[in-house]
């Protein structure tokens, strides 16, 4: 019988990873989670388990004993690198990679993945931890590689690219970066929706409470339930209706435009834009539903798409329950990393895991690589540690 893979997923929002993890193998145990957000945690809960630390990761290593585990994996909070706002490189979250780090050279993985935005990988704090893997540093045990890798080319109906690292150590083969398999046959938009309700009546979510800890949130609720719309100004319904199949603002007439498109004729063609059938998805975002914020109108009803097609575009089951209000489950859904996208990941790892099982390859004490610069490499209690924030 194959043995388990135990994995802890830092920065784990409401689960997307782990759910492509379980999604390329039910080998995959998450040992723990941690997750800041309160409704993000309680979703991650209510479909993973009872193994979630609601709080900061810096508490979680503050006062937890970090268990070992086979695999990390993680997104940390990318907004200081998004090319979508002002992008600040003094943002904290910038420095949250320090504790993913940290985590890292306690729980003594054999691979760790860490993804965030494409940009990630020009920053200087993508420099300074690839240093850390230097001779004399925390992570000299372990090797990383880098890469951009699309969505879209691992079956996903949605164009969504993330800077994906993989960490393994240095005793270990790199397992290598998946092959895309749709790479030239995209999934649409319209295989993505397949069977999806076009019309939508309602807007409310459903009157249910659950207790979480000693506050109590709104849910949980399966993807499905959230085939919910908005209630719209009679403007918006008038330009939603003037725009064509894979239009935009700029197929608005004069009388319907902001006062601000009309004095920029130039810019973003995925303003109030409409979704293709055919071809993938632009990116979800946290605020998918509103229709100014980027290419989020339905492909063919007046509306924009709906929190349960968001979902699916994201790639997460029908069934997938979900805590919190409409704007909180929103910001899980675009927070996710897309399922095929982490399946694909997941099944790549498994590959290298039972090749290491072989006896050729089997795993040698972590302390074979450089070890930190006081000579040891503690599983809990304090680390020699250099940069953490």
């Amino acid at each position: 019988m194959a043995t388990a893979i135990t994995v802890l997923d830092l920065f784990a929002g409401a689960g997307g990873i782990t759910c492509g993890l379980h999604a390329a193998s039910d080998r995959f145990e998450t040992v723990k989670a941690v997750e800041l957000d309160v409704d993000a945690a309680a979703t991650y809960r209510q479909n993973f388990g009872d193994v979630v630390y609601q709080g900061s990761i810096q508490d979680w290593l503050a006062t937890n004993q970090v268990p070992l585990a086979d695999v990390i994996v993680g997104g940390p909070p990318c907004q200081g690198f998004s090319t979508l706002g002002k992008q600040d490189i003094e943002d904290e979250r910038n420095t949250l990679w320090h504790e993913y780090a940290r985590t890292i050279a306690l729980a003594e993985p054999k691979y760790f993945v860490v993804e965030n935005v494409a940009t990630f990988l020009k920053s200087k704090q993508y420099e300074d931890f690839i240093a850390e893997t230097s001779d004399g540093e925390p992570l000299a045990a372990y090797r990383i590689q880098a890469t951009v890798l699309n969505a879209a080319d691992f079956g996903s109906p949605q164009a969504r690219k993330r800077a994906v690292l993989i960490g393994h150590l240095a005793t270990l083969p790199f397992p290598g970066f998946p092959e895309p398999t749709t790479l030239g046959a995209h999934r649409t938009v319209r295989q993505g929706l397949r069977g999806v309700r076009r019309s939508v009546t309602n807007t409310t979510l459903p009157a249910r409470k659950v207790a979480v800890g000693d506050r109590v949130l709104a849910g949980p609720f399966t993807s499905r339930e959230l085939h919910l719309g908005r209630d719209y100004e009679p403007l918006s319904l008038a330009r939603f209706a003037s725009i064509p199949p894979g239009g935009n603002r700029f197929d608005l007439p004069e009388a319907l435009k902001a006062r601000c498109w009309v004095a920029h004729t130039s810019g973003s063609g995925d303003v109030m834009g409409r979704m293709h059938w055919d071809r993938p998805s632009v990116t979800i975002r946290t605020e998918f539903f509103k229709p100014e914020k980027g290419r989020y109108l339905h492909p063919e009803e007046d509306r924009a798409i709906t929190h349960f097609e968001a979902a699916r575009l994201q790639g997460f089951p029908d069934d997938f329950q979900w805590i919190g209000s409409k704007t909180s489950i929103a910001r899980q859904i675009g927070n996710a990393v897309p399922i095929p996208l982490a399946q694909a990941i997941g099944a790549q790892l498994v590959a290298a895991i039972d090749r290491e099982a072989q006896p050729a390859l089997r795993r040698g004490p972590l302390n074979t690589a450089p070890s930190p610069s006081d000579g040891t490499v503690r599983q809990n209690g304090e680390l020699p540690w250099s940069g953490s924030s």
